[in-house]
């Protein structure tokens, strides 16, 4: 075994090995599980740092052990594959941070702090994964790890939670599981290749590759949210802040959309998914997508569920790029798998810190709490604004790509409906920022459990916020910097739709 199959392990390892060890912590123990979960986060957001600067320079890493006779798992890193791992490396690193200021006397902690690792390491694998099988291994790893967070608190509305979640993701798991073996009985080995490997099958078996393709998105769709099989997502808002901020922005919805891509980009590959006339009912599906969740987050007053509907409509948003054949729709849709993690991550940290520190769950009782926050509610206004879109922020670099993207493809309708979405993000955030910025509090905060109002809330909530709001506005004035999310799409792209 060489250093660069070392390397992937490693990195694999730095989230696995301190979830299994924090199971048999006792709770006492809340030091060390500290010192583990922050450690754990730091060697895997380092580690990735090396992975991203080898693959930059144009070094290939691969790892591949055998399974069963033909059967192998593969771990391999390319432009794709680092662009979702230094994403999830370096808010699994935020959210731990948060977390650990979260559950400060919470009962189960070793519990949540080993399945939260299980996640990210499941996240990690998906994202590093060389073929489908391996894939669909570590996707269905993320399902079991992430069922016990959603149901963490043991409430009747949890488990009920949970039992939507598991219903939803598992029946989805099969439906993959059963694609990715007919798909292996018809190619052979299913390894990752730019361009995909199926445009040389028999023309007899399009029908069938369009029907596989079909389950794909299917199974894919879930985890992703796209309509109709959504209603899992706002129903998991019972779980804790930090969890939600991991389905929404680092894991579950991501680990769907990245999974849309692998299977576009190098299953089937734009030119043959063309061909098969496989993508336009995808992008309007994706279309969909984007006007319901952004209608129904119009009618929610749990701030939570505002944000979850939200997600629906804005995950969307990268299906639609891939969808959409073209260089720019593809950079608008990889480079908000980017911009959405950022953003959607601080709204919901700032939910948790209202949650947490004042006992505000719903929009109606946030009046005035601008002023008792100031800090918090500046996030999320930063967080707020680049989901609709205002320049500098991220947003609008997205939304500026898509539209791009759709003119360049002919698809003019596509420039329609994200000044109809746009809108909607518009009426739906606005009134939550008039609400706490130039409301008046009519009376006390729901609970306030800080115990002192010249104190906004503890650092361990506020900072993490703080980190991504900032970037929400800087990854948007420095896009065209080196290194800068959008110019790594562009090497994704590149590598797409190069000759």
């Amino acid at each position: 075994m060489n250093l660069d199959a070392l390397l992937l392990l490693a990195i694999l390892s730095s989230s696995l090995i301190p979830g299994l060890v924090i199971f048999g912590l006792p709770e006492e123990r809340h030091r060390l599980r500290t010192l583990l979960n922050l450690a754990g986060a730091f060697v895997k957001l380092s580690l990735v740092g090396v992975l991203f600067l080898g693959v930059y320079s144009g070094h290939e890493y691969a790892f591949r052990l055998p399974l069963l006779p033909g059967l192998d798992l593969v771990l391999h890193a390319d432009a794709l594959s680092l662009l979702f791992i230094v994403l999830s490396a370096f808010l699994w690193f935020v959210t731990t941070v948060y977390a650990v200021g979260y559950l400060e006397g919470a009962p189960n902690r070793s519990r949540f702090f080993g399945f939260f690792s299980l996640c990210v390491s499941a996240t990690t694998g998906i994202a590093l994964a060389g073929d489908l099988v391996t894939f669909v291994i570590f996707y269905e790893m993320l399902t079991i790890s992430t069922f016990p967070l959603v149901v963490h608190r043991g409430t009747p509305e949890a488990l009920r939670a949970g039992r939507i979640y598991l219903a939803y993701t598992l029946s989805g798991g099969v439906v993959l599981l059963v694609a990715t073996a007919w798909l292996r009985v018809l190619a052979g080995p299913l390894d990752f290749v730019p361009g995909g490997f199926l445009a040389g099958l028999d023309a007899a078996l399009y029908p069938t590759l369009q029907f596989l393709f079909g389950l794909l998105m299917v199974a894919l769709g879930v985890k992703s949210a796209l309509v109709p099989l959504h209603s899992w997502l706002p129903t998991a808002m019972v779980a804790p802040a930090p969890v939600s901020a991991l389905l929404h922005a680092v894991a579950v919805v991501k680990a769907g959309a990245f999974g849309i891509a692998r299977v576009v980009y190098d299953v089937y590959g734009i030119g043959f998914a063309l061909q098969l006339g496989v993508l336009l009912p995808l992008a309007a599906l994706a279309a969909v997508t984007i006007v319901y969740g952004s209608v129904r987050a119009l009618f929610q007053d749990d701030l939570k569920r505002r944000l979850a509907f939200s997600t629906v409509s804005q995950v969307a948003y990268i299906v639609l790029g891939v969808a959409i054949a073209g260089p720019l729709a593809t950079i608008g849709g990889l480079v908000h798998l980017v911009h959405q993690g950022m953003m959607k991550i601080t709204l919901f940290f700032c939910a948790g810190n209202l949650a947490e520190t004042l006992g505000i769950h719903k929009i109606s009782e946030m009046a005035g709490v601008g002023r008792r926050m100031p800090w918090t509610m500046a996030a999320f206004t930063l967080g707020a604004l680049g989901m609709i879109g205002v320049p500098p922020m991220v947003g609008f670099i997205s939304k500026w790509y898509l539209a791009l993207g759709g003119l360049e493809a002919g698809q003019s309708w596509v420039v329609v409906l994200l000044v109809v979405s746009t809108l909607l993000n518009a009426a739906y955030f606005l009134p939550i920022l008039y609400t706490a910025w130039f409301g008046h509090q009519h009376q006390s905060w729901p609970h306030e459990h800080l115990g002192d109002e010249h104190r906004e809330t503890t650092w361990a909530l506020l900072l993490p916020p703080l980190i991504t709001a900032a970037l929400v506005v800087l990854l948007g004035v420095f896009a065209s910097a080196p290194l800068s999310p959008l110019q790594w799409v562009q090497l994704i792209a590149a590598r797409e739709y190069g000759p």
